[in-house]
């Protein structure tokens, strides 16, 4: 028997159990930037990586509410999180802008494919795309975002109804004058935006988000040492996270081929956060093929493995609603720390084996 939709529930209880977490003591900084990726010092708000925090300690600011880096102007930017709805199909790839996020999530959508949701906040970046159209698990990832501006390109009338109700200001690219065409890519793998134009577009939005994570340097439970984490989403996103020392990063590769970045740079971040969600199939057809949106429980609850520091550290989320970030916990209860940086999050139904290897 099929769940009902999350947004048709009432009364949800979410009840998390324990799974494994002991403790190691890891110290480490790890680099924000995707390896070999360029950042532009115009389009970036310089941010302090923790590889380099103990020589600049004086000059630290508090850190990004998004990815836990300290700050070298002293005060977070002023402004909400920007949410951009980027496709990850084949003839998407390669993206731009993703190494420049301050968390991403990687859904499942219709097909056995992904689609991922792009967050920034202190940091800025000059192209994001291609830009595709909104999903019904998009509502849960922005509502816990403190009232992000959401970009996206159109959607079936249904799933635009949810994300005008939800906790955010929909920019749809359909119509708006942000958008940028490649040259190169064509229909409808040719959407892109930059911040800097988003933020132009709101500039009495002044507020930051919350954080949704824990940030520490340590480890915050004894994790088992780990080379690679495997998600077989489906043929054309299979998904490997592979543990490189030499860059502090997991790097990513779909179908045994290194993710890339448009201009190159292989997509690495540093953290992944593995949470298996319920999901079915739900009512509303989402293309000309006839296939069926996904639709995600987001207050399911369900196992996590957080790759973080060379170690998977296993343990349970759990969401009170929505409008709350998942806690990470270890079998004591306690939260899983994530180390400051860029952070991956994998929504991975459940039957998908998430596979790491030692």
């Amino acid at each position: 028997m099929l769940a009902p939709p999350w947004w048709r529930k009432s009364n949800v209880v979410i009840a998390a159990i324990v799974a494994l977490g002991l403790a190691l003591g890891m110290g480490a900084g790890l680099v924000l930037a995707t390896k070999g990726a360029k950042r532009s010092a115009a389009e970036t708000t310089p941010i302090a990586s923790p590889a380099n925090a103990s020589s600049t300690s004086l000059s630290l600011g508090p850190p990004c509410p998004l990815s836990g880096v300290s700050t070298r102007r002293g005060t977070v930017p002023q402004r909400p999180a920007v949410a951009i709805k980027v496709d990850n199909y084949p003839d998407a790839r390669p993206q731009s802008g993703l190494d420049k996020a301050d968390v991403v999530f990687e859904e499942p959508v219709e097909g056995g494919i992904t689609r991922l949701v792009a967050v920034f906040q202190c940091n800025q970046a000059p192209l994001i795309g291609p830009i595709r159209s909104a999903r019904e698990p998009d509502v849960a990832i922005i509502d816990e975002l403190s009232r992000p501006i959401f970009v996206h390109v159109g959607g079936i009338d249904p799933i635009i109804a949810l994300i005008n109700s939800a906790n955010d200001d929909n920019l749809d690219c359909c119509q708006s004058s942000i958008i940028e065409h490649v040259p190169g890519r064509y229909a409808p793998f040719d959407t892109y935006t930059s911040t800097s134009a988003i933020w132009g577009l709101y500039p009495a939005r002044k507020t930051p988000p919350s954080p949704i994570f824990t940030y520490s340097r340590s480890v915050s439970g004894v994790g088992a040492i780990t080379a690679s984490a495997r998600i077989p989403f489906s043929s054309t996103n299979d998904n490997t996270w592979q543990w490189n020392p030499a860059a502090g990063q997991w790097m990513l590769s779909i179908g045994g081929t290194a993710a890339t970045l448009l201009g190159g740079g292989q997509i690495g971040v540093t953290n992944v956060v593995i949470m298996t969600v319920d999901t079915w199939t739900g009512p509303w057809v989402e293309n000309s093929e006839g296939a069926h949106e996904v639709e995600v429980d987001p207050t399911s609850g369900g196992p996590v493995e957080v790759l973080r520091n060379g170690v998977s550290i296993s343990g349970t989320w759990s969401r009170s609603s929505i409008s709350q970030p998942a806690r990470l916990e270890g079998s004591d209860g306690t939260p899983i720390t994530l180390a400051p940086g860029e952070t991956w999050v994998e929504m991975v139904p459940s039957g998908i084996p998430v596979t790491t290897t030692p």
